[in-house]
Formats: C-alpha cells, sequence, structure tokens
C-alpha cells in the first residue's frame, strides 16, 4: 500500500503484504481464523519525513462542502491495539435511522512506532482495509481522530480523507490541542485565534469535531450532531465501528 502516492506526495506509508499465520478469534461470530496483513516501516522512514509529509496533506485538505446529496449512507472507522496486531473495524448505518446495514474488519501485525501527532502512520493501514472492504457507497466518512485539530493540521481524519476521496469527520474523545469556549453545550476550540475544531457535548463527555477532508467546519458539526442518537457520545458509525473493534480485539488469542 503506497498509499500516499495517489496524492502525489513523495512520502510513502507503511507498506503492508498479507502474513501466512492467522490469528485465533475467541468467541466471536467472525470467522475463527482471520488473515493477519503486516505493515512495514517504509524504507527510511523518520520523524522528520513524517512531520514534511504532514505539511503536504495539510496543503491538500478541502474545507468546504463537496457532499453527494441526499445522505443516504455514513461509514464510520475505528482502530484498536492488541499489543502489534491492529484491529481496523468499519460500519456503515443508514440515514436517517442510524441503523446498522454493514460492518467489516481487518487484522494487521505492525510494526510502526506509537508517536504522538503521527498516529495515521500506524491506523493507516488497518482503517483502509477495513473501509475496502465495504460494498455500500457512504456519502460521509467519521474517523476516529483528529482532523485539522491537531499541531500540524493534518490529522488522522485528514490523511485518511485524501486517501479515500470521501467528505471526512474527524471526531476525537479527547483534546489534544487547542482551548475551548463553551457556551451551552458547544464550544469553538481554538489555536492562536484560529478555530479548528468544535467541543460538543451529546452525551455525558464531550467530543472533539474538527474538518478531516471535502466538508465546512459548520457542517461537520452539524452531521456529528445528526448521526449521534439520543444520549450517545458518538456518532452511530463510530459507536459501530468501536464496538466491533473491541469485540474483536478482546477476542484474539494470537
Amino acid at each position: 500500500m503506497q498509499a500516499l502516492a495517489p496524492l502525489g506526495l513523495s512520502f510513502p506509508l507503511p507498506r503492508t503484504r498479507e502474513q501466512s499465520s492467522q490469528a485465533h478469534l475467541r468467541g466471536s461470530s467472525y470467522l475463527t481464523l482471520h488473515t493477519v496483513h503486516v505493515v512495514h516501516l517504509p524504507e527510511g522512514f523518520s520523524i522528520e519525513r513524517a512531520r514534511r509529509a504532514q505539511q503536504l496533506i495539510a496543503q491538500r485538505v478541502v474545507e468546504s462542502d463537496q457532499i453527494d446529496y441526499p445522505i443516504r449512507y455514513a461509514a464510520g472507522v475505528d482502530v484498536s491495539f492488541k499489543g502489534q496486531i491492529a484491529v481496523g473495524a468499519a460500519a456503515v448505518v443508514e440515514y436517517p435511522s442510524l441503523s446498522l446495514v454493514e460492518e467489516k474488519a481487518a487484522l494487521m501485525r505492525t510494526t510502526v512506532p506509537y508517536v504522538p501527532t503521527l498516529l495515521a502512520f500506524r491506523e493507516m493501514g488497518p482503517a483502509l482495509m477495513a473501509l475496502k472492504k465495504l460494498s455500500h457507497d457512504y456519502q460521509v466518512l467519521f474517523v476516529d481522530g483528529n482532523g485539522r485539530l491537531h499541531p500540524y493540521r493534518a490529522g488522522f481524519a485528514c490523511q485518511l480523507g485524501l486517501a479515500v476521496g470521501k467528505p471526512t469527520i474527524g471526531v476525537a474523545k479527547s483534546l489534544l490541542i487547542g482551548e475551548a469556549r463553551w457556551l451551552d453545550d458547544v464550544a469553538e476550540v481554538s489555536v492562536g485565534g484560529e478555530v479548528l475544531g468544535y467541543a460538543v457535548k451529546l452525551g455525558p463527555r464531550p467530543i472533539y469535531v474538527s474538518v478531516g477532508h471535502k466538508i465546512s467546519l459548520a457542517t461537520a458539526l452539524r452531521l456529528a450532531r445528526a448521526f449521534t442518537r439520543p444520549g450517545a457520545r458518538l456518532p452511530e458509525p463510530l459507536l459501530q465501528a468501536h464496538k466491533i473493534s473491541v469485540k474483536m480485539r478482546k477476542s484474539i488469542t494470537c
């Protein structure tokens, strides 16, 4: 997967290949054996090169609405880890019922290290692989992670949005950067005087919404609310993807 090449970027994402071994999933409704793919660091990987890639990604993000209305389906993607095995999970819900219509997952063994603010380089592989398994053509993608609300304006949601070419919304569960100024249940999150996201209380704790790609911040906030059930913290596509990811992670025995 040389996934940055289509964006005109010279910095490659971690390469993937299929591994012959398989992971056993205990007590899962999925297959008892699941193929594990391997994510390799690209040759010459360095934090400095990754930062340069983020600068290029930030320049290519579109912050205007390019949504194919009417919205019928929205997808959510979540990545979790058990040791070096990453579980990418994708879910599609129908709008306006918010009913689950499809769910897919992918397992990858990764050697990409955990580096704060560079999580996209660790999570892109399993996220993309899970999304590619979906058969429904979704109009909007929710990502468990930041978009523009990021020190380099190029969080996971931006990178994934550019890779799939879909309107993408970043939804984070903690504040990575910025200051939130609350007005009722919503707060603008500013960095250096620039509004990069919204903190919003849809459930017991706030979430942090920002632009991923091909969407405005105002629309990102509106859709985050529209896709969240009353009393829930997360938009339904992300909630379903998270459930799948956690279920598979807990069931991995090797």
